[in-house]
């Protein structure tokens, strides 16, 4: 497994460790991989006889993909909530752990999906506190590691990873999405109208690819998205130096443009979104930061903190996922304490 810098691996302690903490009022937070993609590229999608993953579609959860029945692993009755861990797979050597955690009602609940940056298992969900303050409110709680990332990594060779294979990480995980909400409307306990996802790094650039696939992601809450892969190839730290010349020839930058979420957050104008950028953060180049922020639509929600504590901070008076778990409730009035989170008039995008 690649080793990102020490500066990565502390902000990775950092924000784990707070999270946990974090969110006392709220629902606060807490490998390597193949192939080629999605929107822009032209070329023709894999024939039937291949069976081949069309990573070129993000919408194409067909083409070599077989879902099989789901496998019940583990279920926890909790006073609050019950978890269960469910083994689910579309590929051949590729089963997914998926964690499905919802509060105790026979009523249909809202969900919030979410997914954690390369290369991170979603061991939070095994965290009773952290499962009673994601289902408060009502709201179901799901989650699942990226492609090569994880337990997902274990039948690969080791010298293909999340970065060497961007396209089949990328395209794999946003089709992943897709068929994690189809299993959960097909359960007939979750309310898939009202479903949105919250994304850290390389998973909230995999959301923005799955939410511009799938229409039943109506929300989106995004923290330091990985993106804009000519400059994020060449200064991003969490690239080795000797493997950074093979990310940054023309072959290998035109194959991952399809799957740069540059490319696809301008056509999220009709979701309630929010992008969270720490300015010092160091996977993500600020070059990359400024020209994700500046594709974003003008209506979305744009914070900008300059270091990792105000994160932190933030999350401890606002909760990891107050914010969207308010765009959820059709109902709700705007909510004073949540239109109070600091925004940067001068972002790059405005």
């Amino acid at each position: 497994m690649r080793n990102p810098g020490i500066h990565l691996l502390l902000l990775a302690i950092l924000i784990s460790s707070g999270v946990a903490s974090a969110s006392q009022n709220d629902n606060s937070s807490a490998s390597k991989p193949k192939k080629e993609t999605a929107i822009l590229s032209s070329a023709a999608a894999p024939s039937s006889a291949d069976q081949i993953e069309n990573w070129k579609s993000l919408s194409d959860i067909t083409t070599g993909l077989q879902p099989r029945p789901p496998f019940p692993v583990q279920k926890d009755d909790m006073p609050g909530f019950v978890r269960e861990l469910i083994r689910v797979q579309w590929r051949m050597g590729d089963p997914i752990d998926l964690w499905v955690v919802r509060p105790k009602t026979s009523a249909k609940v809202p969900v919030i999906l979410y997914l954690y940056s390369y290369p991170k298992d979603p061991d939070q969900f095994r965290d009773n506190g952290w499962c009673e303050r994601a289902t408060a409110g009502g709201f179901a709680a799901v989650g699942f590691a990226s492609a090569l990332s994880g337990q997902r990594y274990a039948y690969r060779a080791m010298k293909k990873w999340f970065v060497s294979e961007i396209v089949e990480s990328m395209g794999s995980s946003a089709h992943d999405v897709q068929l994690v909400l189809n299993y959960l409307a097909d359960r007939g306990d979750i309310d898939l109208d009202h479903a949105g996802m919250i994304g850290m790094g390389s998973g909230a650039s995999i959301a923005i690819l799955a939410a511009e696939a799938d229409p039943r992601i109506k929300a989106l809450d995004l923290l330091d998205p990985w993106g804009d892969w000519p400059d994020w190839m060449r200064e991003s730290p969490a690239i080795p130096e000797n493997e950074r010349p093979g990310y940054e020839t023309e072959e290998f930058l035109k194959s991952a443009a399809a799957v740069d979420p540059v490319a696809y957050l301008p056509l999220l104008s009709n979701r309630s979104l929010r992008l969270q950028q720490t300015w010092n953060e160091p996977v993500t180049p600020t070059d990359a930061k400024e020209r994700i922020a500046a594709a974003t639509p003008k209506s979305i929600q744009f914070v900008k903190y300059s270091n990792a504590q105000d994160l932190l901070k933030a999350w401890q008076a606002y909760g990891l996922s107050g914010w969207i778990k308010q765009q959820l409730r059709s109902e709700t009035q705007p909510d004073e304490k949540m239109s109070g989170l600091p925004t940067d008039s001068n972002s790059p995008r405005n």
